[in-house]
């Protein structure tokens, strides 16, 4: 019996798209950088992601929990509101993010 692929989401869901009780966030992370930022644009594999600078290096998960510590502060929630969905050994992750934040992503995205 051969094996069926699944295709991940388009990238129209996947660029703060709102769903029930949270949004979808593609992020691109950059590791190892001078200080924690979060904003800014960046057309990754999932849609226009957010890109998220993190001090912690990209071993053993490190950088992605320091993302997801980062973007749960600057979206206003607590960090178990972030959840990654895709991505845990990728600078291109995908959080689903529990609450009304698609907007604040957009603007942290978009710089409006």
């Amino acid at each position: 019996m051969a094996k069926r692929r699944v295709s991940p989401p388009g990238p129209a869901s996947l660029s703060g798209a709102e769903q029930t009780g949270g949004a979808t966030v593609a992020v691109r992370v950059r590791p190892g950088a001078g200080r924690t930022q979060v904003g800014g644009r960046y057309e990754g594999p999932h849609g226009p992601a957010l890109i998220v600078a993190v001090g912690a290096p990209a071993v053993d998960g490190k950088a992605t929990e320091a993302v997801r510590r980062a973007l749960a502060e600057a979206l206003g929630v607590r960090p178990r509101a972030v959840e990654l969905k895709l991505g845990a050994t990728s600078r291109d992750k995908v959080f689903v993010v529990a609450g009304d934040v698609g907007e604040r992503v957009a603007a942290l995205r978009d710089g409006t």
